[in-house]
């Protein structure tokens, strides 16, 4: 079964999200330098060098049905921020993961990131029909962990030592999760967030 039509792309007010390609590679680098995000030690962001072999990586997984990876684009200055990535979809349990997320530092805390994951879940709930989503992160990543609970996600658990990195320390990664039942109000929370986000634009830039 194929993920998405690859032309197709997810559209909001703040951000564009784009089937990912090669072509999004510098865009990517110079997003990733914003911050320096690689060297974060507790995710895996690439660094200049690393990018390419990154994004093949990703486009690997989706070819072999395992993902489906997008380059977040700002709409309004259209400029390349970041990546996320449906992933580990479990099709005959209707489960699947929204990670490989990150942003450029200037954009972190913002509506882009309410934005797309409102994007995304739309599309896992509605199109996909996922009955749960989930959603991962370093125990030690606590700016992931909010932003993630701001979403209206509930944690499932803690898996400990659960993955050796490359750098050779195990993370412990935190489990969380939006089921169907609770998609409706999470989708009206969202909604109503960026609403918020729009209108405090609105009242920056009146004067």
């Amino acid at each position: 079964m194929s993920w998405i039509n690859r032309l197709d792309c997810l559209i909001g007010e703040h951000v564009i999200l784009e089937p990912l390609s090669l072509d999004h590679v510098p865009g990517l680098t110079l997003a990733a330098s914003d911050g320096e995000l690689w060297k974060l030690w507790f995710t895996q962001i690439p660094n200049a060098e690393g990018m390419k072999a990154y994004v093949e990586y990703a486009l690997t997984c989706e070819n072999n049905g395992e993902a489906v990876a997008f380059a977040v684009r700002d709409k309004v200055s259209g400029n390349i921020i970041g990546c996320t990535r449906i992933c580990h979809w479990d099709q005959p349990n209707r489960r699947l993961e929204i990670g490989y997320t990150w942003y450029a530092k200037s954009y972190q805390r913002s509506a882009i990131n309410t934005e797309s994951k409102l994007l995304l879940l739309r599309y896992a709930f509605n199109t996909l029909d996922a009955i749960a989503v989930e959603f991962r992160t370093h125990w030690h990543n606590h700016a992931s962990r909010n932003a993630i609970a701001r979403l209206g996600a509930k944690q499932d658990g803690i898996l400990r030592n659960h993955k050796i990195q490359a750098d050779g320390t195990i993370r412990d990664t935190v489990i969380f999760s939006i089921i169907e039942t609770e998609w409706p109000q999470v989708e009206h929370f969202l909604t109503s967030r960026l609403a918020h986000y729009q209108s405090l634009t609105l009242s920056t830039t009146t004067f």
